[in-house]
């Protein structure tokens, strides 16, 4: 599917033992945690840009949801839908990127390195493909404990062509790691197009190394959860890694100062926007359950706000902190 052809097909009627509430409670709130986000830095409230995560929510809800609490996670620039996902809290995420000593990294690592151990969520990851091998060492290191814990690494189709997949895939199949590669291909690498940047399908390069692989809806949150639900049971049962190459999109630009324009035009922008993952899944919810759920989420995004903008900025010592030398 190129990046034109985005799926318009409705959600299928769902299994009635799905979480279909709470899949559409975290997207909702990443995608109004976002949008905030959005009116923060249009507002001059914060330090930097942000990646925005809105038009990607199904992918981060439904892998996380296949996941437990003590599973792991690496993340990516376009980090702060996972770390909700996963059940991060949204009134530390708000200070961290405003620059606040109440966040999760004491202002100190902003909105690209978020991390939050106590969720296993080992941090968000400005470098391309630098989370591959944190993931394997996650799930190395479950192995040689004998837990059974799973590694999942987010990452996007412009880190399909880093070193770092090829030789902590390999590691992973020889050696039957619990470790699952996400690839959240929104068709665009930056401003390039991934059909200009990879070739080949993404799928195929964990099957050269005989990783299962499977290509999914990304704007479907059901699809996403069953895939990784697979994958978490392969990877718990001892039998190796899994790739899950999940096709979605950004409605916004690649960050919040870019517009999204130039390299991609309206009409593709507006097909993709019709198959909303949120969208999608309100034919299968009880209209009175979503608008509850619509106000207890407001309520949680102006509290992260206003927690975040009253929180203190760090003390100038802080600077010292937390530094090998």
């Amino acid at each position: 599917m190129t990046t034109t052809e985005a799926r318009t097909t409705d959600l299928q009627p769902p299994r009635s033992d799905l979480p279909l509430l709470e899949m559409y409670r975290r997207m909702l709130r990443i995608r109004r945690f976002e949008e905030t986000i959005w009116d923060v830095y249009t507002r001059g409230l914060m330090p930097g840009l942000a990646h925005l995560y809105i038009g990607e929510e199904a992918t981060a809800v439904g892998a996380c949801l296949a996941l437990r609490d003590d599973d792991y996670i690496t993340s990516n620039h376009r980090g702060h839908g996972h770390l909700i996902a996963k059940g991060g809290r949204l009134d530390r995420m708000m200070a961290e990127v405003l620059g606040k000593a109440s966040g999760y990294n004491q202002g100190k690592g902003g909105t690209m390195h978020i991390a939050d151990l106590s969720l296993g969520i080992l941090g968000a990851n400005g470098i391309v493909g630098g989370g591959f091998g944190i993931a394997a060492g996650a799930a190395l290191s479950a192995k040689l404990r004998g837990e059974e814990r799973v590694a999942l690494c987010f990452f996007g189709d412009g880190a399909l062509n880093q070193g770092g997949l090829l030789e902590t895939a390999n590691m992973a199949a020889l050696w039957k790691l619990p470790l699952i590669y996400l690839c959240e291909n929104n068709g665009y690498g930056e401003y390039t197009p991934a059909t200009a940047a990879t070739a080949g399908r993404p799928v195929a390069r964990a099957e050269a190394l005989g990783i299962p692989a499977v290509t999914v809806d990304g704007q479907d949150v059901v699809s996403v959860y069953e895939a990784t639900c697979a994958a978490v049971a392969r990877a718990r049962t001892g039998e190796g890694p899994s790739f899950i190459e999940s096709r979605t999109y950004r409605y916004r630009g690649h960050h919040v100062g870019d517009p999204g324009t130039g390299y991609r035009t309206a009409e593709e922008v507006e097909e993709w926007r019709r198959n909303d993952p949120l969208r999608r899944l309100v034919p299968h919810l009880d209209p009175a359950e979503r608008e509850a759920i619509a106000a207890e989420v407001e309520e949680e995004i102006q509290a992260a706000l206003e927690f975040g903008q009253n929180a203190p900025f760090p003390e100038p010592d802080d600077l010292f902190r937390h530094v090998y030398a």
